[in-house]
């Protein structure tokens, strides 16, 4: 098993700060050759350096109504502690602006993840480690803020955003290293999973929780609505979370479950509470280490991807159908290595998109297509990447009202950058 999962899981470790060049070099750097004609399937938006830009974006993109992409960067090959930037047309090309820089590990944070739109039009996010705790060997362990533009309109480029922590994780009853981007319910309270932390123990660590902020008091209060145990559950979730039109919450755990392989959840209200029920326990012929957040369709079929198992041990996409009376279907079995991460997204015609970790003919990754056909479903290969467009995709795409599909990679580009031969990552577009 390799990606994001794992690399968050094993892997991490403080980095030092990097330097940042002149102002005057990082309007170069940012500032990228105009799109290419509408007949081009792919292109690179923003190839990263590694310098003022930082590098590795590692966990997908957001979109505003504008069409405006916000994301993070977790600096892993660039030396620093993670960044979070804005990418958005300006002429005829795009133009990337540094948002906020991660800087003071134990104040910010460190390696955030997946950003989210929150009821006040503000962006909320995550951070694996920094803040509070001895979690990764008193590396911290992590945190929830809350992010807003500044109070008048920017003049100049460099014009950072305003962060303000929502909740520092100690790694015991609380939870430790959230490890997904966080969900809103209609009332405006915050939920997310932290891989550790919390009453159980597996394997030695601690499970991970599922927790709750709500606002209170001029701040935010957590609640844990559920611990993980190693005892018919799953444990270590490394995804989101997803709510259905009733309120209910679903999610997966990486490992855990009958097989040892992960398994998917739902969290229903309860007396107060929050009631699990395990839907799938994954077997690795169907599937194995669930990956990403899952997705709903209008009937609230859940679909969603494994990194590993299936007919070839090259991991599945999956739809966990029929609410209340649920069915597990695998609609398609990866090849050896593709190791599927991220999350799925639909088109309007219901077709699903998403990207593999690896594989291909330059086996640094594919982004696919698979399209409903008689009964099953068949896939498209819709991009090879190579080192010079991006390596590795463990993030989550968007997809825009004209079906044009976005990523980042998290290695790869410009392979001249600070990130040593590898390349900083990029920003990528496939248009239909």
């Amino acid at each position: 098993m390799t990606g994001q999962a794992q690399y968050r899981l094993w892997t991490f470790s403080p980095r030092a700060s990097a330097s940042v060049l002149a102002l005057a070099i990082l309007f170069a750097l940012t500032i990228v050759a105009a799109p290419a004609a509408r007949a081009q399937t792919f292109q690179v938006l923003h190839a990263f350096t590694g310098y003022g830009d930082h590098g590795s974006p590692d966990a997908g993109l957001t979109m505003d109504r504008a069409g405006r992409f916000y994301g993070p960067t977790s600096d892993y090959l660039s030396g620093g502690y993670g960044s979070l930037f804005k990418l958005a047309l300006s002429g005829s090309g795009w133009l990337l602006s540094p948002m906020h820089d991660f800087g003071e590990p134990v104040r910010n944070g460190v390696d955030p993840y997946k950003l989210t739109f929150g009821p006040d039009g503000s962006l909320y996010g995550t951070t694996y480690t920094g803040g509070q705790g001895n979690c990764n060997e008193g590396g911290g362990c992590g945190l929830v803020f809350k992010l807003q533009p500044p109070a008048t309109a920017c003049v100049s480029f460099l014009c950072p955003w305003t962060e303000t922590v929502l909740y520092r994780f100690t790694g015991e009853g609380d939870g430790g290293n959230p490890s997904s981007e966080v969900v809103f319910d209609a009332a405006g309270d915050l939920y997310g999973v932290t891989q550790y932390g919390g009453t159980g123990t597996c394997e030695s660590l601690t499970c991970g929780v599922v927790y709750e902020l709500t606002p209170s008091g001029g701040g935010w209060a957590e609640t844990v609505i559920h611990n993980f145990a190693p005892s018919n559950d799953g444990y270590w979730p490394a995804s989101g979370l997803t709510f259905d039109a009733a309120g209910n919450l679903y999610g997966v755990a990486l490992e855990g479950g009958s097989a040892g392989t992960g398994v998917l959840y739902e969290l229903t209200p309860s007396g107060g509470g929050w009631t699990e029920t395990i839907l799938h326990s994954f077997q690795k012929s169907d599937g194995s280490y669930p990956s990403g957040t899952l997705i709903v369709d209008k009937s609230g079929n859940l679909y969603g991807l494994t990194l590993g198992g299936g007919s070839y041990n090259g991991g599945t996409a999956f739809e966990l159908s029929g609410p209340g009376n649920w069915t597990y279907t695998v609609l398609y079995n990866f090849t050896a290595e593709s190791e599927p991460e991220g999350s799925l997204v639909f088109d309007n015609a219901g077709n699903l998109y998403g990207t593999t970790y690896q594989g291909g003919i330059y086996h640094y990754a594919t982004a696919f297509k698979l399209t409903p056909s008689n009964g099953s479903w068949v896939e498209t290969d819709l991009h090879d990447f190579r080192d010079t467009d991006g390596e590795y995709q463990n993030g989550s795409l968007v997809i825009d009202a004209n079906g044009n599909l976005y990523g980042t990679s998290q290695e790869g580009g410009d392979l001249s950058g600070s990130c040593y031969i590898f390349g900083c990552g990029t920003v990528w577009e496939i248009t239909p």
